[in-house]
């Protein structure tokens, strides 16, 4: 990997017709519009993407799309999860001949495997792998990977780093203190949106951010604003981050309320594959309007034609100073700064 990955990498949504067939030409269009609103990389295949219901044939077409668009003016990250070793290999074989810079490979889900059975797993891919290999840990859906585990596999030189989707920054810490030390190039990735800035914090390259899909101008000024030094303002940012993010994670079955917003941007994304029923049909209406609010409250969209109630604020700027510093003060106490 010629440079390290680093940024905001977007867990691509993938638009779908009206036939639930894959739109090309809607995901080339909404891929170029990601690229030129600032996000750092491009990350096809992952939860949000719905991987694990589209077929072989169509998680292959995505990356081989995500790539000719990328055309090397961003980092691909391609989620090669499969159902077994062998088929991952061969994901990784494809993806690397498209073009990708790296493959990020969840833990094996549906069986629940132990510390000793994840390191044979990723050790053998990472042996046979033509592709770097980040982890994926997101332990709400497949075997978790503890501290121990990490630190082991991090001798693994084809696996560059990992993606963590828990949202706890002690447990990110702990990985940092124990492998950064051995592996000063180890990529960390969040991939927990509310958090991204104490996780920067931390030492985190960067995140796997859903909410990019709606906001990625957002996601890119708060990634800015931290690199700049200003951690201030990007814990004000991060705030209507978190609000934006919880409308569209927790309003909606997941992923549907990043869809949600990724059409309030302009976008056909169709319905998902997963049905709904006439309830959450109504409920998914009411929660549209709501996030069509804060995302015209942001200048990002047209407010709904019933207008929308004033927003309170989550948080005053004295309570603002006094997170920030604490996360400071919590990290300085343990040697991470």
């Amino acid at each position: 990997m010629a440079e390290r990955l680093h940024g905001i990498f977007t867990p691509t949504l993938v638009p779908f017709d009206e036939q639930g067939q894959i739109s090309e030409a809607e995901l080339r269009r909404f891929l170029n519009w990601l690229i030129e609103r600032g996000v750092h990389g491009l990350y096809p295949n992952g939860s949000t993407g719905e991987f694990t219901r589209l077929t072989v044939e169509e998680r292959r077409r995505i990356v081989k799309i995500t790539c000719e668009e990328a055309r090397g003016r961003v980092p691909v990250l391609a989620g090669a999860a499969e159902a077994n070793v062998k088929e991952t290999l061969a994901a990784c074989e494809a993806y690397a001949g498209y073009g990708a810079a790296a493959v990020a490979i969840v833990s094996p889900f549906y069986y629940r495997l132990g510390p000793e059975a994840l390191i044979a797993y990723f050790q053998e891919i990472a042996r046979n792998s033509p592709i770097d290999v980040t982890l994926y840990n997101i332990p709400m859906f497949a075997s978790p990977i503890d501290v121990p585990t990490i630190r082991k596999l991090s001798e693994e030189p084809r696996i560059i780093g990992i993606k963590d989707s828990t949202g706890d920054v002690a447990f990110m810490m702990r990985m940092i203190a124990a492998i950064r030390p051995n592996r000063p190039d180890f990529v960390f990735l969040t991939g927990w949106d509310a958090v991204l800035v104490p996780m920067l914090v931390a030492g985190c390259n960067g995140g796997t951010n859903a909410s990019s899909n709606a906001i990625p101008e957002l996601d890119r000024r708060l990634y800015d604003l931290f690199r700049a030094g200003d951690i201030e303002q990007a814990m004000k940012l991060q705030w209507r981050i978190l609000e934006l993010f919880d409308a569209m994670l927790f309003g909606f079955e997941f992923p549907d309320g990043f869809r949600a917003g990724a059409e309030m941007r302009g976008f056909k994304m169709g319905r998902g594959r997963q049905p709904m029923s006439s309830a959450q049909k109504a409920d998914c209406h009411a929660l549209r309007r709501v996030l069509q609010c804060i995302l015209s409250d942001e200048g990002l969209t047209e407010p709904p034609p019933e207008g929308c109630a004033p927003r309170t604020g989550i948080q005053s700027e004295d309570k603002i100073r006094q997170i920030v510093f604490e996360i400071m003060k919590t990290l300085e106490d343990r040697g991470v700064i």
